[in-house]
């Protein structure tokens, strides 16, 4: 990314302390400067993150990093509360939801001028440009993307060989025959043998990513981020496809299946032929030495082989208020770095959203055969868009009326219609206050 500033005498003073902060973590005259950072995750997550701010402790020892984590439910409500109340952490995680509304209400940092520094261990151009969402705000980056979960399709072996399949995904999708076509003919034999072909769930990435694998749109920028998929043939064909195939049972709803049966757990113990999700899946899948199985880009109704689909992601920012900006942001910008993203996705559940450490995810030790999709997933795919994420309600109005398509109880057309009247109606709302 290249800029011009216009540099006032304030902000040199500013870039002068970045500048010291990059180079030496730690404050003057021997003093330990604390820091407090938060984030949520599973105990593997956590356990990492631990060993993670130990290291960095260790290696910087005019600095004492502190992890306070915070569970999921409700983490977004706290961190708030706590910027409210001036008593956040200097660095912590947000959702690509929460980030929107944080630029907004101006308690977070823009991060621009200091990544453009030399001495900043990141730069913009390490990332794929996809992944930043609502974190950057025309040229202005208030947060940092920790690393990415593009999506892909997983298909167990076991399950399509008892159907009778002979055909490999991986083999369809290099002849370029990796389509929606072939993956109903496929689901229709798994369904026939008495398993499930596909479980669909209800949350944005997933839903999107089968309008943009038939080259559909749901926002249009020139309309002011207006939800328009109810006007746009291929949105409308892509729902179609989903309530036929869920009619047919080739298909089948998640939020209809009986309670404690989630797609992961299906797939291990051999109920399911295909699943949608990201790396997330991996480490369980790997600990099952008796599952075979493999993943393979999103099919598509294009005629191209790969189209962008979603990929779920979150964002390191920076507390406005921070008393040590400069200690802050070299943590931060540690933590996304590629040596960062080396500690802490090693054998991981993630994919790196920093170029330059590919390897992780090609490790044979910690991969499907295939693994390279992911990475050539997150080249192209897109994290939720700015028009959705940065209103409140949008995303449940979505997810309300998919339900409603994929329980049957609503068709294509009058789903995407009310998704239309409700999101606009929420955009509409946010843009007058």
């Amino acid at each position: 990314m290249k800029k011009t500033w216009k540099l006032t005498a304030g902000s040199i003073a500013i870039l002068s302390m970045t500048l010291a902060g990059c180079s030496n973590s730690g404050g003057s005259d021997g003093e330990v400067i604390t820091l407090k950072w938060s984030t949520w995750g599973n105990p593997g997550e956590l356990k990492r993150f631990y060993e993670l701010t130990d290291q960095y402790n260790k290696d910087h020892p005019n600095v004492k990093v502190e992890l306070v984590a915070v569970p999921n439910d409700g983490y977004e409500e706290k961190i708030i509360t706590q910027l409210q109340g001036g008593t956040a952490p200097d660095v912590f995680y947000a959702g690509d939801q929460t980030v929107v509304k944080l630029i907004a209400n101006g308690t977070i940092s823009e991060l621009t001028q200091m990544m453009d520094q030399p001495s900043s261990p990141i730069k913009a151009s390490d990332f794929a440009d996809g992944l930043w969402g609502g974190a950057k705000k025309g040229d202005q980056i208030f947060g940092v993307t920790v690393d990415c979960n593009p999506l892909v399709m997983y298909y167990n072996k076991k399950v399509l060989a008892d159907a009778g399949i002979t055909e490999d995904p991986n083999q369809l999708y290099e002849a370029g025959q990796w389509n929606w076509a072939k993956l109903s003919e496929l689901t229709a034999k798994i369904k026939a043998a008495g398993k499930y072909g596909l479980v669909l769930e209800d949350w944005s990435s997933p839903i999107y990513s089968w309008v943009t694998t038939n080259g559909g749109k749901v926002y249009d920028q020139e309309q002011g981020g207006q939800f328009v998929g109810d006007k746009d043939p291929k949105t409308i064909e892509a729902f179609q496809y989903l309530a036929d195939n869920v009619k047919n049972e080739n298909f089948v709803f998640s939020g209809s299946l009986p309670k404690g049966q989630g797609p992961d757990a299906m797939f291990m113990s051999n109920q399911v032929g295909f699943g949608i999700a990201g790396r997330w899946w991996v480490p369980q899948f790997n600990a099952n030495t008796a599952l075979q199985y493999d993943i393979v880009p999103l099919p598509t109704n294009t005629g191209n082989k790969m189209e962008p689909a979603g990929i779920p992601t979150a964002y390191m920012v920076m507390n406005k208020k921070t008393a040590h900006p400069e200690e802050a942001y070299a943590f931060l910008s540690y933590f996304v770095s590629k040596e960062g993203q080396q500690f802490r996705l090693k054998g991981g559940n993630a994919v790196p959203s920093v170029s330059g450490v590919d390897d992780l995810v090609l490790d044979k030790d910690a991969q499907p055969a295939h693994a390279q999709y992911f990475l050539d997933a997150r080249e192209i795919g897109y994290a939720l868009w700015p028009s959705e994420s940065g209103v409140p309600g949008a995303s449940d109005v979505v997810k309300d009326n998919y339900d409603l398509l994929l329980l049957g109880k609503q068709d294509a057309e009058t789903t995407l219609k009310k998704m239309a009247e409700g999101v606009n109606k929420k955009i509409a709302e946010a843009g007058g206050k």
